[in-house]
């Protein structure tokens, strides 16, 4: 079965990739969707079976490579922590692969794009399933090259190519720290199977290796390194750069990418080797410290934004820290339990937005929204439930009472408590309460600026242009003209529309999911001793800290609702009841405002710090090396020199018998002379 799941996708991609135009956008699309919704439906089977506590199993697929000590087998690896990766992966992109056949009807290359989104899936099934650390880096650079090729598929589009390059750079920078630290526990454990690492890490505690001239702890180095690769893959602080640009890919692979599967995977790799980190407090505080700096950084910088798909872009590498500073607390589970949920609700918000730039013809910016509740109320009503899950509504389980609430209510707010009763994530703690005071205003601002008000988008020139320069479709003049009469007269009488029913079912079940998955599934992903039955083997589950969770404070359990109404309160004060507020704040603070709305000015400082000298250094070699040096007195130089014997050469050919009588004659002389010296 878990060979199915994995390698259908794989099929499916190559067929639609390889037929392409041959076989037709149809075909191409049903075989793509088709393998997708049957890999999902034997996930969840899978997922269902591991809730009991089975044991891991180990599909041997074939032997890989074999050199000396390194033994490398590809096996797919199926546990608890495989099933939930596999349900999350499998259920997203079958709802992405459906929702594309509405998102991408207009557009000339729908086979290509589909293999993409195969592929994508593909390499990401390979890096949950991976037993060895080799297998997990075949499929970490599988899920990079396919993220490459989506966020740039719109290759027309200049910013589309400088995203994906840039995607492909910076990921680049934490995929070294990856190597070196598989390179690393190779050196150390002498294998590079999972399974054995894990099993042998407790060991290896408090032992030294040789670094850069120095001993240092030995796990503290490995686990470190190891980290460098999750923070370039789920986009964590300092290599965060490269996850707000790439929205300029269609809206699914913003959803499929972006929200529930590449950028989780350093959350599940730092699960996965949780034994490992667990083995260094340094390396799990350091995970702490990066995870909550991560989360207020980018909440702040979602406050400002006007892009749509931006604010839900920071929403992302938020919540991501969320995940990392839980991890780094001990409580995995909690961990995996958020990215459990935030892949429903976060896709639901991306897909939803699409939706909205759908029915705005592909007009991204808020402030040019407006009353569209009434316009398109289904997308309205999915969005709300999504931003319902991911501000955490729900009541609190005080007083004996059980805890009821929202997808991201149940998740959140256990990672939070748990964070608090760790003595490691207790700092984190206060910072994800802020955090969460953030997400709720930015998430209800959006809400807001785009559902509620009044229509801004009513004869506004900004969406009329856009009607006629859409995102990507302005290359295919029949399209746009068929949009334009079914949607709008393109001069003024433009009216937004609902998306049609391929684009609506996958909201409605991703919806579904925002409601229910964390109340449903609450008990076995933190609950102690659900928890400990079902988390056996596959990741550290410390019982004790689960335990600790339920005997915190009660303020620290309405901490998260309170900051949540705090926010809701002060979006609706600032875009619904005095609308003016925002412009006063930022006007009066506008040097904040300016540096959050700016990002921190990371780009810019990288681009002082890295991207100038690097050009810098590529015309020096360029302009002095290679065409001052290389080809001055390489070919050029060569090619002179031939001309110049060339032109010597042509004055002695002159076609006179005498000239070349007294050439003769100075050789003869010249032998002559040599041998008589002789």
């Amino acid at each position: 079965m878990i060979q199915l799941i994995v390698f259908l996708p794989l099929l499916a991609a190559i067929v639609a990739g390889l037929g392409n135009r041959a076989i037709g956008n149809v075909p191409a699309k049903v075989i793509t969707t088709g393998a997708l919704f049957a890999s999902c439906a034997l996930s969840w089977p899978v997922f269902i079976h591991y809730l009991g506590g089975a044991d891991a199993t180990v599909a041997p697929v074939f032997e890989w490579m074999k050199s000396g000590d390194l033994d490398v087998a590809w096996a797919l690896r199926v546990d608890s922590l495989t099933a939930v990766m596999l349900v999350v992966i499998t259920s997203v992109s079958a709802l992405v692969h459906l929702y594309s056949w509405g998102y991408m009807e207009e557009d000339p290359d729908q086979p290509r794009f589909f293999a993409y989104l195969s592929l994508f899936t593909f390499a990401m099934l390979m890096l949950v399933t991976a037993n060895n650390l080799v297998q997990m880096f075949f499929g970490w650079e599988g899920v990079g090259l396919a993220s490459y090729l989506l966020i740039g598929f719109w290759f027309k589009k200049p910013s589309a190519n400088a995203a994906a390059i840039k995607a492909f750079v910076v990921n680049r920078v934490g995929d070294l720290g990856f190597m070196l630290g598989i390179f690393g526990t190779f050196l150390v454990f002498g294998t590079v199977s999972i399974p054995q690492i894990l099993h042998d890490a407790p060991g290896m505690a408090g032992s030294t290796i040789g670094f850069l001239g120095y001993r240092l702890d030995t796990m503290t180095i490995l686990c470190l390194l190891l980290f460098v690769g999750a923070m370039g893959k789920s986009a964590q602080l300092g290599l965060h750069t490269w996850l707000p640009d790439a929205m300029e890919g269609p809206t699914p692979v913003s959803a499929l990418i972006h929200a529930a599967t590449m950028v989780t995977a350093g959350v599940f790799m730092v699960c996965r080797l949780s034994p490992m980190f667990e083995t260094s407090i340094v390396a799990t505080n350091f995970v702490v410290f990066i995870g909550a700096a991560t989360c207020i950084f980018a909440a702040t910088i979602g406050t400002c934004q006007n892009d749509i798909k931006r604010v839900i872009a920071y929403s992302t590498c938020s919540q991501l820290g969320y995940m990392f500073f839980a991890a780094g607390s001990g409580a995995y589970g909690a961990a995996m339990f958020h990215l459990f949920t935030h892949a429903f609700f976060k896709a639901l918000l991306f897909l939803g937005a699409g939706s909205v730039i759908h029915a705005m013809h592909h007009e991204q910016d808020m402030r040019f929204y407006g009353g569209l509740r009434k316009q398109i109320p289904i997308t309205f009503w999915v969005m709300l439930l999504g931003t319902l899950a991911i501000t955490g509504v729900g009541i609190p389980g005080i007083f004996g009472n059980p805890a009821i609430g929202f997808a991201g209510f149940h998740s959140k707010d256990g990672i939070l408590e748990l964070a608090y009763a760790s003595g490691r994530g207790t700092g984190a703690y206060y910072v994800g309460v802020l955090a969460a005071l953030l997400t709720s205003f930015y998430s209800w601002r959006l809400m807001f600026l785009t559902f509620w008000g009044k229509p801004r988008w009513v004869q506004s020139e900004h969406i009329q242009h856009a009607v006629h320069d859409s995102h990507g479709h302005d290359h295919n003049d029949h399209a746009r003209d068929h949009h334009d009469q079914a949607h709008g007269d393109g001069t003024g009488g433009y009216h937004p529309h609902e998306s049609p029913l391929s684009m609506l079912v996958p909201l409605i079940l991703l919806a579904t999911g925002a409601v229910l998955a964390g109340f449903v599934f609450h008990g076995w992903f933190i609950e102690p001793e659900a928890g400990e039955r079902y988390w056996r083997g596959a990741i550290a589950f410390n019982e004790h800290l689960y335990h600790a969770a339920h005997e915190v404070p009660v303020l620290v359990k309405l901490s998260a609702t309170i900051v949540m109404l705090l926010g809701l309160w002060g979006a609706w004060l600032a875009y619904i009841r005095r609308p003016d507020i925002a412009g006063r704040f930022t006007e009066t603070f506008r040097y904040l405002y300016r540096f959050v709305y700016n990002k921190w000015y990371f780009d810019e400082l990288y681009d002082l710090l890295f991207v100038r000298p690097a050009f810098a250094i590529g015309r020096l070699f360029w302009k002095q090396g290679d065409e001052g040096i290389i080809d001055r007195f390489g070919p050029n130089g060569s090619a002179w020199a031939v001309a110049l014997g060339s032109r010597v050469a042509g004055r002695l050919q002159t076609g006179y018998v005498y000239t070349y009588a007294f050439v003769m004659l100075i050789g003869l002389t010249a032998a002559v002379t040599w041998a008589i010296s002789q």
